[in-house]
């Protein structure tokens, strides 16, 4: 058996079980969710992530500027600390570089690092260097924090609450389509606004804080691996099946038909295209609007309701504006999936 058989979900299983169990009683969350949540004792804990970035498999050293691939390196940690409900403190970073790099280069991705970790109050605190052969990497951990009773995981979802997402969906995945493919076609607008979601994404630590610290919602995820993929994993950690409605996705109506054209579903990018990097979250009925309009209200992103959470064994399906439903495949991004080539 190799990696590419087993797939990166399974390849994660296979490590956690060759792991002991945390020895110590401060480790509450470890390997499963977003965030490994420790208690350092006093009334918060400690959310720990950590997210490369790989040249050839996330990125194109030439169709991104270095200062863009700094932001988004720590972006997406960023990320991960949001779908926790926590606030981000302290960074290091590894960064692996091919000897003959213009110093230039990492000037502009420290540049671009400081930039982004100043928007969220974050210190970088040190990290390490390295000459690589070939593409260089940046691996970066964050750590940050929540009040206890505030944090929030994949596991606590359940059946009849309603499943709500922050911002767009699909646009990365467009972003990627058409600087893979220059034949695909769109218009310039929404070009630039793949291009910027796919090059800059918008990590939603303050969209994250507002939902953990309203107690109104029963689980999170981020998507980074696309919405049918992460819910996935929000549905087995939770022991719940799901119904999206597509008419409720947050789609722009250029990425249904780049969708079409490149992969002959209109939904596909929206679904499975993964780095959208907003917030999935499980909320009851009667609690949706309230926080709805407090996101809204406090930060200007919309939100949307995408569907709801199902008795567990009901599977996850969608439903299609015409009434059809089918059962929706939970592939997301898979890095050792066989035939899955580099996001760009």
């Amino acid at each position: 058996m190799t990696i590419d058989d087993l797939g990166e979900f399974g390849l994660i299983e296979r490590i956690r079980k060759l792991l002991p169990d945390a020895a110590s009683s401060d480790v509450l969350v470890g390997i499963g969710d977003d965030v490994a949540v420790l208690d350092p004792g006093g009334d918060k804990l400690w959310l720990a992530t950590c997210d490369v970035q790989v040249e050839g498999s996330h990125f194109l050293r030439d169709a991104i500027s270095p200062r863009d691939l700094g932001r988004k390196a720590l972006a997406i940690n960023l990320s991960d600390i949001a779908s926790a409900g926590g606030s981000p403190r302290f960074a290091l970073m590894s960064l692996g570089l091919p000897r003959g790099l213009d110093v230039a280069f990492v000037d502009e991705l420290y540049i671009g690092l400081r930039e982004e970790a100043s928007l969220f109050g974050v210190d970088i605190v040190g990290g390490n260097l390295s000459s690589v052969r070939h593409g260089l990497f940046i691996d970066i951990f964050l750590l940050g924090e929540a009040p206890k009773g505030e944090v929030l995981l994949r596991s606590g979802a359940r059946a009849g609450d309603l499943l709500l997402v922050t911002g767009t969906l699909g646009d990365a995945a467009a972003g990627v389509a058409t600087l893979l493919d220059p034949s695909l076609t769109t218009t310039p607008e929404y070009l630039q606004t793949a291009k910027d979601r796919r090059d800059g994404p918008t990590p939603r630590v303050r969209e994250g804080r507002l939902i953990g610290a309203s107690g109104l919602a029963h689980a999170m995820i981020d998507l980074s691996d696309g919405l049918a993929g992460d819910l996935g994993h929000l549905c087995e950690q939770s022991r719940v099946g799901a119904r999206i409605v597509a008419r409720g996705l947050p789609v722009a109506k250029e990425n249904r038909e780049l969708s079409a054209s490149a992969r002959g579903d209109e939904w596909h990018f929206a679904l499975h295209g993964g780095e959208d990097y907003e917030l999935l979250f499980a909320v009851p009925p009667s609690k949706a609007q309230e926080l709805t309009e407090t996101i809204e209200h406090e930060t200007g992103t919309p939100v949307s309701i995408v569907g709801e959470l199902l008795p567990e064994g009901s599977g996850i399906e969608l439903t299609f504006p015409d009434g059809r439903s089918v059962p929706l495949e939970e592939r997301g991004w898979d890095h050792f999936e066989k035939g899955q080539g580099g996001r760009a």
